[in-house]
């Protein structure tokens, strides 16, 4: 499940991109499917070692070419980057941002390792969403690693113009999660038993492995209403 959208961000096959925030990968398979040179980072050694694991089973399954594509997945610091200037042409930083205290430094880092004319893919959690999800409960974000800020997005776009990023568009993803998410914080956000949402939960994988027209129409009313995520895209001038 994608947030950012690779054809919006310019992505083609041979740019090298960093996927900062890694996580367990989501981003990082899709851009090497797409014949990019990828560089997952992450500051768990647990996503970095599964990342790692992932590109390996994917070369060996043929899903991308042994020796084709240089694939790295690094364990690493946000504000201080392992990587001379100019070092990508396309940056991606997903849901990352809301848990960094000093985001300004971490804008500025991903932009200094941008080169000029690059592209970037920022998505942090959607103001009006997330301010009811911490409304509901602060178990959601009140947790060690979780959510320190709400964005609203004339501030993101300020503090990214701020480091010499210009914005060049944005939407919104994930209609279908924002009620997932207020439904688990109305009954607990550990509570996975909860009749409800188990059965919010199966429709939600079932729209991830099949995509069936019904909930992909759905997605793209609720997305601009009530999308969990919005994603910025924005270009490093010459």
């Amino acid at each position: 499940m994608l947030t950012a959208n690779y054809d919006k961000l310019g992505l083609a096959s041979g740019d090298k991109i960093l996927d900062l925030g890694c996580g367990f990968g989501r981003h990082a398979f899709e851009a090497a499917r797409r014949g990019a040179n990828v560089v997952a980072l992450d500051a768990g050694r647990d996503e970095v070692e599964g990342v790692a694991a992932t590109f390996a089973a994917m070369v060996e399954a043929g899903e991308l070419a042994a020796g084709a594509l240089n694939t790295a997945a690094v364990q690493g610091d946000a504000l201080h980057l392992p990587f001379p200037d100019g070092s990508f042409d396309r940056v991606i930083c997903s849901e990352v941002l809301e848990h960094i205290p000093d985001d300004v430094a971490a804008m500025r880092e991903l932009a200094r390792v941008l080169r000029p004319g690059g592209t970037m893919a920022i998505t942090v959690p959607r103001y009006g969403p997330e301010v009811i999800n911490w409304a509901l409960s602060d178990a959601y974000h009140n947790v060690p690693g979780g959510h320190i800020r709400i964005y609203r997005r004339s501030v993101l776009e300020s503090r990214l113009s701020s480091v010499g990023m210009r914005v060049t568009g944005h939407h919104y993803a994930h209609g279908l999660h924002s009620p997932y998410w207020w439904l688990k914080c109305l009954v607990g956000t550990t509570n996975d038993e909860n009749v409800f949402v188990r059965t919010y939960h199966r429709l939600l994988v079932w729209d991830i492995m099949k995509a069936p027209r019904t909930t992909r129409a759905m997605e793209s009313v609720l997305a601009p209403l009530i999308g969990k995520s919005i994603v910025e895209y924005l270009v490093k001038p010459t």
